[in-house]
């Protein structure tokens, strides 16, 4: 007896209709269900490439973990328990790094910037040289002093690289009472030639300026304060368990942050953003699943005749609406799969040859996709869900007792 309902089910599915408009029904009902389901699969895999993307560009300046102090700017990195962490086990690459807002300029151009000075275990630990794409990641070289900018600080105080005719200068205020008339004497100045010229994404573009620790530390008149401790794990250490290794070591006085905390606006909003897309997707895919609705309205309407012979040879209400029932789910199967599997092709085909391309001056040339196979999954189950609710409706309504007697 179970296997009566889906034997007849797929039979109505397959045969002839004696009104050609639910054959059409049919087949809109399958490739709606099927179209809605590349677009779950192709934009939810797009976006997991994107925030793939935007991560592994913030992973490129961003470090495991950063310390910085809870009161105040600065802090001595000679502190006893800080320089523990550099024997500690799991930790691979100790960096020290100042930050501070300048003033930059070039000739007759000028523009706010945050100049961030690091030392050699930076570009170690982070691979930032893979981002350089005009000239080289150089920030002394014969005792002097070269600087690293954002594409649009560049483009801002046009500056590029190789000029050695028209150097950088770096204004920053000098810390305590400064007392003359003449406003140039509040600042400290040096300068630095551009060596070389980065890109992440605006955030970063119109923010950063890298220039020597050494430098950094003179410039803003500091001995040997650090704003931040950057520290590079090895690989397969657990993350969690050193952040909490780390900030019991080091004590309340310093804030402990992995990298979802030093940009945890940033990895909200690619979350939310994906949330609410499969959100508006799946409405979508709703008011596709009417066809399913309309279509087996119909069939159960062609098919009384059949309903009342079934009933009279001893057929209960519950085995003709499972016919039904398992017709509709059929119907949405059979889009589902069709889509999963063209969605999962189309994205195949996207990694592959990249044939959906950015402009010019984008970090990569073709729009990433990463599929994932818990979105596969989640797909596929609300999908069916929805057909479920589709195929029920009508089952529910259009075949009582009374309709089909």
């Amino acid at each position: 007896m179970k296997t009566i309902p889906f034997f007849i089910a797929k039979r109505y599915l397959i045969s002839k209709k004696s009104h050609n408009a639910i054959n059409i029904i049919s087949g809109v009902s399958v490739a709606g269900v099927c179209v809605g389901t590349i677009a779950l699969v192709v934009v939810l895999s797009a976006f997991n490439g994107l925030s793939d993307l935007v991560q592994s560009l913030y992973n490129s300046f961003d470090p495991d973990v950063k310390i910085t102090a809870v009161e105040g700017k600065v802090f001595d990195p000679g502190a006893k328990e800080i320089q523990a962490l550099k024997s500690m086990e799991g930790v691979a690459y100790f960096s020290e790094t100042l930050e501070e807002n300048v003033l930059l300029k070039n000739a007759d151009q000028q523009c706010l910037a945050t100049v961030k000075g690091v030392n050699g275990e930076f570009v170690k630990m982070t691979q930032f040289d893979t981002l350089v794409n005009e000239g080289e990641y150089l920030l002394e070289h014969n005792s002097v002093s070269y600087a690293v900018l954002g594409r649009r600080i560049s483009y801002e105080l046009s500056a590029s690289p190789g000029d050695a005719l028209s150097p950088l200068w770096i204004y920053a205020p000098r810390r305590g009472i400064v007392s003359s008339i003449n406003p140039e004497d509040g600042f400290n100045k040096k300068s630095a030639y551009v060596a070389g010229v980065f890109s992440i994404n605006d955030d970063f573009d119109k923010k950063y300026a890298l220039l020597p620790l050494g430098m950094v530390r003179e410039l803003l008149g500091y001995t040997n304060e650090v704003s931040a401790i950057e520290l590079g794990l090895s690989p397969g250490t657990d993350k969690e368990v050193m952040q909490e290794k780390i900030s019991k070591a080091l004590g309340p006085g310093y804030a402990v942050k992995n990298r979802y905390q030093q940009n945890e606006i940033l990895f909200r909003t690619l979350k939310s953003e994906k949330l609410w897309t499969f959100i508006i997707l799946v409405f979508i895919m709703v008011i596709a699943t009417f066809n399913v609705i309309g279509s087996l309205t119909m069939l159960i309407l062609e098919k009384k005749k059949d309903i009342a012979i079934l009933w009279h040879m001893g057929a209960d209400a519950s085995l003709i609406r499972r016919i039904f029932l398992i017709e509709g789910l059929m119907i949405t199967f059979i889009g589902v799969g069709l889509g999963i599997l063209l969605g999962v092709t189309i994205c195949l085909l996207q990694q592959q040859f990249g044939f959906v391309t950015f402009g010019d001056g984008y970090v990569v040339d073709a729009y990433p996709v990463n599929m994932m196979a818990m979105d596969i999954i989640g797909v596929f189950a609300v999908v069916m869900f929805i057909g479920l609710f589709a195929a029920w409706y009508p089952v529910r309504v259009f075949t009582k007792r009374q309709s089909f007697v």
